[in-house]
């Protein structure tokens, strides 16, 4: 199928552009810069992937979202909390009703550039604090997506099923090197190895057995993960 890829630059975002590219015509890749902290340090990854690949590159500006929307992860929000990914505070960056944004904005662009299908990152690690990223929403956006599209777009979620460290050995299995890729939510030259993305990162690479080229600023024990209910 005719594709588009929502490639942030991400770690997540990246295995999924060279995961739907084994099967797919991948006619865009979409990247928005929504005012987030972190945003100039993943699109620049997001366009050498493209590039690289030969797939058209667009930035998409949502900085309304940084203007009108209350959230940590956005420059005009607090700083970013540390700890473990799936702890309470993470819940501080959440971005409120981010991938329905992104997604409304992307399946209008696939039906203009005449792709059949959209495809987003959204794994089972973001289940814990995103609500946005969760399967029920998911399902219920692939239905509006393709009742509100004459090409009836399709919602692609390759990994939603799939934890970070799955994410991990998929990317290593398909070559990509990492250092090519951002997580972390600081935005800092390099990333920090204590804000929740790190943490996240780090433990991914550790579970998965998959060497991490990361450098850190810091690189403390990784906090246990809280229980979930």
């Amino acid at each position: 199928m005719k594709t588009v890829v929502l490639l942030s630059g991400g770690m997540d975002s990246v295995t999924a552009f060279y995961e739907v590219l084994q099967d797919h015509e991948v006619v865009a890749a979409l990247s928005f810069d929504y005012g987030s902290k972190h945003n100039a340090c993943e699109i620049p990854f997001a366009k050498l992937h493209a590039e690289r690949a030969g797939v058209p590159h667009r930035v998409i500006d949502l900085g309304f979202m940084n203007e009108c929307f209350a959230s940590d992860l956005l420059k005009s929000g607090g700083e970013i909390p540390d700890g473990h990914y799936a702890e309470e505070n993470m819940k501080r960056t959440v971005v409120p009703f981010r991938n329905g944004i992104m997604l409304a904005v992307a399946c209008g662009f696939a039906e203009s550039v005449e792709a059949e299908a959209l495809a987003i990152a959204a794994h089972s690690g973001d289940h814990a604090i995103y609500p946005d990223c969760r399967e029920p929403f998911m399902q219920g956006m692939a239905t509006a997506m393709a009742e509100g599209t004459y090409a009836r777009i399709q919602l692609m979620r390759p990994f939603i099923d799939t934890d970070k460290a799955g994410i991990a050995r998929r990317g290593a299995e398909l070559g990509i090197d990492f250092a090519e890729t951002w997580s972390c939510y600081k935005g800092g030259e390099i990333h920090c190895g204590t804000c929740g993305t790190c943490v996240e990162r780090r433990e991914a690479f550790l579970l998965a057995g998959v060497p991490d080229p990361t450098i850190y600023l810091a690189t403390p024990e990784i906090p246990a993960a809280p229980l979930q209910e």
